[in-house]
């Protein structure tokens, strides 16, 4: 079943209500993992370490396994390599609420990470259905739907684990199943058999992948800007819930709010606001102001004194919310259409190597200031470090838009 040109419209909701399904599952566990790590430990610094190694796992083999997905997926397409990630999430799920050591949660987390790549697929899919032009808007659509995912899944983890600990899991293993059965039933495949290519081990090699990323024609010097960015993100991830448990003293409830007021923000500005955006802006122009706007609120973050401070960050930070669709467009519209799978793997494949690194890094940052007391202002130190990559992005990224104007009025001028 793949989608004639006349169709290609109709098929983005069936991928928006995939997406919206799979985040609302993963949502459901970010408020409670930390607290289940921390059920098999002793003290907030060994809660921290072992929740970054439970982390580092699942990042590290969907570094090397999202290159080779997304090659899958030019091959054979995007709807078969969905459903494996699906069906990689619902035993990941269903298996972690049944862990009872550290080192089922570890081996869970590196089989879930080999087998998942629906964000890379996802945004595969959104490009093959969507002229260069729209990718921006359409990027944003499904980003909306990230959002609606994490106002869903973080507050219905939050209340059912203030049940149990483990109920979460058993939620989000049955929402991926079902996840399983509308992709196996109702979503179409986006790639036709033209546009297909042969699949070589060679050009899924994660480093090769990246590499071939960053030969892309005006978008490859972005590369620096979307580790440096994911990095900051991937470090906020891992910390966030030790972070504001540690300094107000949250639960798995307050928790599930603050994630749901993230994905408030994310729906409304991907979903309703982005479109409006770029009437006025370019992609380039939105995501130097996004990444100025998410440099502000890590430092506003890291210093917050008051919980309450928090959620009103969260709602100024709108900006923020369009950096990733702003830079996904031009990737995308750099890459060949035969390659949109690789090229978009290649860019979650970085991710992936960002979310590897970051626990090695921000989970020790925290474990250094978790004897502090509630409240001292040094707890934040890992969203000030995550302040300080976004700086870096942000610099780099206005670099490169810069010498990427100065080509144009010159041509003869390399960019």
């Amino acid at each position: 079943m793949t989608i004639s040109r006349n169709d290609r419209t109709a098929a983005m909701p069936f991928i928006m209500l995939t997406t919206l399904i799979d985040m609302v599952s993963i949502g459901l566990i970010i408020p409670v993992l930390p607290a289940l790590v921390g059920s098999f430990t002793g003290s907030q610094a060994e809660q921290a370490f072992w929740y970054g190694v439970v982390t580092f796992s699942f990042g590290l083999a969907n570094f090397f396994a999202s290159p080779i997905l997304g090659a899958v997926s030019d091959s054979y397409g995007r709807r078969p390599v969905l459903l494996l990630g699906f069906c990689g999430l619902a035993l990941s799920f269903l298996l972690t609420a049944l862990a009872t050591a550290l080192w089922m949660l570890i081996a869970v987390r590196l089989v879930s990470g080999a087998m998942q790549a629906n964000i890379a697929v996802s945004n595969a899919y959104v490009a093959d259905i969507t002229p260069p032009e729209e990718r921006a808007r359409r990027f944003g659509m499904l980003g909306a739907m990230f959002g609606l995912g994490f106002i869903l899944g973080p507050v219905m983890g939050g209340l059912l684990g203030a049940i149990d600990l483990r109920l979460p899991f058993f939620a989000a293993g049955s929402l991926a199943l079902l996840n399983l059965l509308y992709g196996y039933f109702v979503l179409p495949e986006s790639l036709p058999a033209d546009r297909r290519r042969a699949f070589e081990w060679r050009a899924a090699n994660p480093i090769r992948s990246l590499h071939g990323l960053t030969q892309l024609k005006g978008a490859g010097p972005l590369v620096a800007v979307i580790a440096c960015s994911g990095l900051a993100q991937f470090v906020l991830y891992t910390t966030w819930v030790l972070y504001t448990t540690f300094k107000f003293g949250w639960g798995p409830l307050e928790n599930g709010w603050s994630l749901a007021a993230v994905g408030v923000v994310s729906a409304i500005v991907q979903g309703l606001l982005l479109g409006r955006l770029l009437r006025y802006f370019s992609p380039k122009r939105l995501a130097v102001l996004g990444l100025l706007s998410s440099t502000l609120a890590y430092l506003l973050w890291g210093a917050a004194s008051e919980g309450w401070m928090i959620f009103a960050i969260i709602f100024v930070n709108l900006l923020g919310a369009t950096v990733a669709a702003s830079i996904q467009s031009i990737i995308s519209s750099a890459a060949d259409p035969r390659s949109q799978g690789q090229a978009l793997g290649a860019v979650g494949g970085l991710n992936s190597l960002m979310a590897v690194i970051a626990p090695v890094l921000g989970a020790p940052l925290l474990a250094m200031v978790s004897h502090l007391p509630r409240g001292d202002w040094r707890i934040g130190a890992p969203f000030f470090f995550c302040a300080l990559l976004q700086a870096a992005a942000l610099a780099l990224a206005v670099t490169h838009f810069h010498r990427e104007r100065l080509a144009i009025l010159r041509p003869g001028t390399p960019s």
